[in-house]
C-alpha cells in the first residue's frame, strides 16, 4: 500500500511538474533591432522585456514568446554565445483566418516566400521569413 501511495504521489507531482512548462524559443543574433521591427510591425508582437543585449517579445494574445540574444555577450555562458547561422529553424504561427493574415501582409508588402495554398491534410498556409533567416509558416488548421 505504501508503495502504491508513493507511486501515485510521484505520478501526480510529475504530471504537475510537466504541466507547468512553457516554451520560449530564442535566437542568438546580432539583428536584434531588425528582429524587433519585423515581429512588432509585421506580426503585431509586443515587447515583454528589452535591454541592450536581450529582447523578449510576445504574440498579440500573449500566449507565446520569442527571444533574441546578442552573440558573444559577456553575460552569457559559451552555450549561448554562438550566433544562429540562418538555416534549419522554422516557426509556425496558427491564426484564425489565414486568408485575412495573408492579405494584411501582402498589403504591407511583406515578401511572401511560399504563396498561400491548401494541403491535402487540411492546412491552409503561407510562409514568410524573418531577418535572421527563420522561416515562419502562417497557418489555419482544418480537417481535410
Amino acid at each position: 500500500m505504501k508503495r502504491l501511495l508513493l507511486l501515485l504521489t510521484f505520478s501526480f507531482l510529475t504530471i504537475n511538474l510537466f504541466a507547468q512548462m512553457k516554451l520560449n524559443a530564442g535566437i542568438i543574433t546580432s539583428k536584434i533591432a531588425e528582429s524587433k521591427k519585423f515581429y512588432t510591425e509585421v506580426l503585431g508582437f509586443g515587447v515583454t522585456f528589452e535591454n541592450d543585449f536581450y529582447l523578449l517579445l510576445h504574440t498579440p494574445n500573449k500566449q507565446a514568446e520569442i527571444s533574441f540574444l546578442l552573440p558573444e555577450h559577456a553575460s552569457q555562458q559559451p552555450l549561448f554565445k554562438t550566433a544562429f547561422a540562418g538555416k534549419g529553424v522554422y516557426l509556425t504561427i496558427e491564426v484564425d483566418n489565414v486568408n485575412e493574415m495573408y492579405k494584411k501582409l501582402k498589403d504591407k508588402k511583406v515578401d511572401i516566400k511560399i504563396d498561400i495554398r491548401d494541403e491535402p491534410w487540411g492546412d491552409r498556409h503561407f510562409a514568410i521569413q524573418d531577418p535572421n533567416g527563420v522561416g515562419i509558416d502562417i497557418v489555419t488548421y482544418s480537417r481535410p
